[in-house]
């Protein structure tokens, strides 16, 4: 009978736990579940990194010059019965140039051979032969820089320039960029089309195909981003 009382006591001792206690059993069943848990949240972190590192199937065609006339150009007219009046001049800010008799005349957004057939209508009745040529010096290449540089804004080239050397004319980059995500932004056929660059190898001297800016472009750098 003593035996009896000591195991049931025992027993009864188990189960008479007070609240906000558990059982051996009950911890081993929560640490468990805090085990998957954690193990989930770490999956879902490595498939959203993976997914990030790779978030474009294709590459940007090559940079192309534009083919109508821009802000910044330099254009040079010629004359071949006058000579006299040959000339080269960039477009300015209104994208007008100043010819010759007949003054100002709007350049941009036309194509080199439409802006020559507009010229020879205009000095139709001003010379005996109203020839004129022409030809584009040099183009200029607007680009944005924004993101995580020191002087983001617009950009204007007069010569082919990289997507490293539009960040290091926008001040390069700070201390917060993250420069293996560089997007570049280009409009081709009327669609934006979007590809990320890593231009750490590039920092690093290491051997890299240039990749060139075209006219419109939008550089995005952004910055990195930090998990506690």
């Amino acid at each position: 009978m003593g035996r009896y009382l000591k195991k049931k006591e025992r027993t009864s001792t188990l189960h008479e736990v007070g609240p906000g206690f558990q059982t051996p059993a009950e911890n081993f069943s929560i640490c468990k579940a805090l085990t998957l848990f954690s193990l989930i949240g770490l999956f879902s972190l490595l498939l959203i990194g993976c997914q990030s590192s790779n978030p474009t199937s294709y590459t940007l065609p090559p940079a192309q010059a534009p083919s109508a006339l821009t802000v910044g150009d330099v254009v040079k007219i010629t004359y071949p019965v006058a000579p006299e009046l040959n000339q080269s001049q960039k477009i300015g800010t209104e994208g007008t140039l100043s010819l010759p008799m007949i003054g100002q005349v709007h350049a941009a957004g036309k194509t080199p051979a439409a802006f020559q057939s507009e010229l020879a209508s205009l000095y139709k009745s001003l010379l005996q032969d109203n020839e004129v040529v022409v030809t584009v010096e040099s183009r200029a290449i607007p680009v944005v820089v924004s993101g995580a540089v020191q002087k983001p804004g617009k950009i204007v080239f007069e010569r082919p320039a990289t997507v490293l050397e539009a960040i290091m004319e926008a001040g390069g980059f700070t201390p917060e960029a993250d420069m293996r995500k560089v997007t570049v932004i280009r409009i081709v056929k009327g669609k934006h089309q979007t590809q990320v660059f890593d231009l750490r190898p590039i920092l690093k001297g290491n051997a890299t195909v240039a990749t060139y800016v075209s006219g419109g472009d939008v550089i995005y750098v952004p910055e990195r981003l930090l998990l506690f």
